[in-house]
């Protein structure tokens, strides 16, 4: 039987068969990005008829207050002549297309600015193409190859999407997670060798017996590589999603589906499987490149101090028989109980440029 008779769970289970129990790195690495059969490869997960909704499709002003913050970092810069506009993960298009509407009316941005994609998914590219016509973007699916011009990166749930390795501790040593087969049905297991404990950090040193280390090492090597690109040219990372300042056990994978919190392991390619992020790693990534980090704040707190409620305000104002939308888009933005406090904003810059939204209250 050909290869495309069969689903991504077949493949999976057959490599199972012939392997053996795969990581779950490698799990969810072939779930999201199998170049057929991925869920990331083969169409548009958000909105209402998707499987789940980020800031920027709540509200526009969410991009424009993004677009605020590139409109400041842009003229910290010294207002080249060019630069590198950089959304990885774009979905849309939709914050790219708010945040330029609004970073454009700075005098020069327009005419400077190169606006790249990180994009895979051939559907989402489609989108996008359309959404951003008159901003001439141009897609990319590796970071090899960006002009050498100052950089500003935008990731707005992307860190969250990225493949983790789990360990769980028995009876004093570190086991690996792994994907198996019990009787023919995907199911977690253990790797019976134990792994060094030592490599995972003093963060796991005290864990208490069946607590999870998990780890994104690709969460890490990519904020490193984009690091790395921005330290010589000169510019800023945000990083705006949902995870925990400190490393700290804890398991938090999960899948999305419809809306739906669903098995991990039933459909793979079919829901979309994400973990919170370790954002004191990524930091420590940042700052061996180079760049400076600054303190994390809530999304609600960058937000607000970017002038979210205002811009709601004057939306209200403008189009009274919307008030009400307004209203409660502002409240599901900033509301600690919703994804104020959840969602955490963090940036990574050259040193000297003070981006807005980083002074602690």
């Amino acid at each position: 039987m050909p290869n495309d008779a069969y689903s991504l769970g077949d493949l999976i289970d057959m490599q199972i068969r012939q392997n053996g129990p795969m990581s779950l790195a490698a799990y969810m690495g072939l779930c999201l990005t199998h170049p057929a059969r991925g869920y990331y490869r083969k169409a548009d997960p958000l909105g209402a008829g998707g499987d789940f909704v980020t800031a920027p499709e709540i509200s526009q002003t969410f991009g424009e207050m993004i677009g605020a913050w590139i409109a400041s970092i842009y003229q910290q810069m010294g207002s080249p002549e060019r630069f590198t506009l950089l959304e990885l993960g774009p979905g849309r298009g939709t914050l790219a297309a708010d945040a330029l509407r609004v970073a454009a009316r700075l005098p020069g941005l327009q005419d400077a600015v190169d606006l790249l994609l990180y994009e895979t998914n051939p559907v989402l590219i489609d989108i996008q193409r359309e959404t951003l016509a008159s901003n001439d973007p141009k897609w990319i699916e590796t970071l090899d190859t960006l002009p050498d011009t100052p950089l500003i990166v935008i990731a707005n749930e992307f860190f969250d999407a990225l493949p983790v390795r789990q360990f769980v501790l028995r009876r004093g040593k570190w086991y690996e997670r792994v994907v198996g087969l019990i009787d023919g049905k995907r199911a977690f297991g253990l790797s019976p060798t134990p792994y060094d404990g030592d490599l995972l950090g003093d963060a796991f040193a005290n864990a208490r017996e069946g607590e999870v280390a998990e780890i994104s090492l690709a969460a890490r090597q990519m904020m490193e590589q984009v690091a790395r690109l921005v330290a010589p040219r000169g510019g800023a990372i945000l990083t705006i999603d949902y995870g925990y300042e400190k490393t700290q056990p804890g398991e938090t994978l999960q899948a999305v589906s419809r809306h739906t919190y669903t098995d991990p392991l039933a459909a793979p390619g079919d829901a979309d499987l994400t973990t919170h992020v370790d954002f004191e790693a990524l930091e420590y990534a940042a700052r061996i490149a180079g760049l400076t980090t600054h303190p994390l704040v809530t999304q609600g707190h960058f937000l607000a101090s970017l002038g979210l409620a205002e811009r709601h305000k004057a939306l209200a104002a403008a189009n009274p028989e919307r008030a009400a939308e307004f209203d409660a888009a502002l409240d599901r933005l900033t509301n600690p109980a919703q994804m104020g406090s959840t969602f955490k904003a963090f940036c990574a810059a050259s040193p000297g440029l003070h981006p807005p939204g980083f002074t602690i209250r």
